[in-house]
């Protein structure tokens, strides 16, 4: 039985980090689509279609990291994922009819006649921002403990915005990455604004959950954790800096460092992401269910575990197969 109970636990912590990771990848990764889909309505026909080809070959299968996070949550931690997608159920089907608008929209505007594609378009940012809304709005309720109260409700409408903002700036230094000329010049506009406000909503993040959780400020405001977390924030900052100096003067001769944007907030999303991690772990229901108390049985992790370890590698494989098949500049879209 001690053998199981430990076992139990190390496989409750690896399903907890397969998740974390799964989440953080979907952000990321899906971020940017989402977020190129809100900036297609500052854009004129010619460069929605660019701004399509860009994100053409990846949008479909990013959503994959939110299948497998979703996934995981039910076969590891299936106690968690009934409280969950209970306080959640709304915003959840929101986020899902949106992901589905969004994918009816992709593939139409390739076959509408030219009177029907503004249509389809209006019908794809729509998508796009609702389900990025969704998706803040139901981690600032996570945050506040799915606490039923008007601060709550506010709480997770900042969040809802910030994500939304924080996808946009995922959007635009992907368009900086992918695109030339004017599209290009517009995408960095458009990120240095988004990242203002995406710096905004972490400011707003990072003081919110401490304050509405005493063990999540002691967990930060205590010693020697103040100094040995400080790194977090400062370098969050820092990202946050570098990356409007960086924007403020690109383009830059020959392109160079087109790529830096993007991976710089994706390092302010993974930033803030581990600072949540750290803040809430060991609960995957806050204040109310542990990942050790809302585990499967070792026995059915041991199973699903393995399952796991065959199906990542995969998913890992094709992902980078396709970012480095269709790496470069986005092309002229075509339908054939």
């Amino acid at each position: 039985m001690e053998l199981l109970a430990t076992e139990g636990h190390w496989l409750a912590v690896a399903f907890a980090v397969l998740m974390g990771l799964s989440i953080l990848l979907y952000v990321i990764l899906d971020g940017y689509d989402l977020g190129v889909g809100m900036l297609m309505a500052r854009a004129d026909d010619e460069q929605k279609d660019r701004m399509i080809a860009s994100i053409g070959p990846f949008w479909d299968a990013n959503e994959t990291w939110l299948v497998l996070s979703v996934g995981l949550l039910l076969v590891a931690f299936p106690a968690a994922h009934g409280v969950i997608l209970s306080e959640l159920y709304l915003p959840a089907t929101l986020m899902l009819m949106a992901l589905i608008l969004r994918g009816v929209s992709f593939d139409f505007r390739a076959k509408a006649r030219s009177q029907h594609k503004q249509r389809w378009d209006r019908t794809f940012f729509i998508g796009s921002l609702l389900a990025a809304l969704t998706q803040g709005y139901m981690l600032g309720l996570y945050i506040m403990g799915f606490e039923s109260s008007s601060s709550a409700t506010v709480f997770a409408l900042l969040v809802a915005v910030s994500l939304a903002a924080g996808y946009c700036l995922m959007g635009a230094t992907w368009l900086v990455m992918k695109t030339e000329g004017e599209l290009q010049q517009r995408a960095v506009r458009w990120a240095r604004i988004s990242l203002w406000l995406t710096a905004l909503g972490i400011v707003s993040i990072s003081l919110v959950t401490p304050l509405v959780n005493e063990r999540i400020f002691s967990k930060w405001f205590s010693m020697p954790e103040i100094i040995l977390l400080a790194p977090i924030p400062l370098l969050t900052g820092l990202l946050v800096l570098a990356l409007d100096r960086l924007l403020a003067g690109m383009p830059y001769r020959h392109d160079r460092f087109y790529r830096w944007p993007f991976w710089l907030a994706g390092g302010m999303f993974a930033l803030c992401f581990q600072g949540l991690a750290y803040s809430f772990y060991p609960y995957v229901v806050p204040e109310q269910m542990t990942i050790y108390g809302a585990a499967a049985s070792p026995e059915s992790l041991w199973i699903i575990f393995i399952g796991a370890l065959l199906v990542l590698p995969c998913i890992i494989g094709y992902t980078i197969f396709a970012y480095r098949v269709f790496s470069g500049k986005a092309q002229e879209l075509n339908y054939y």
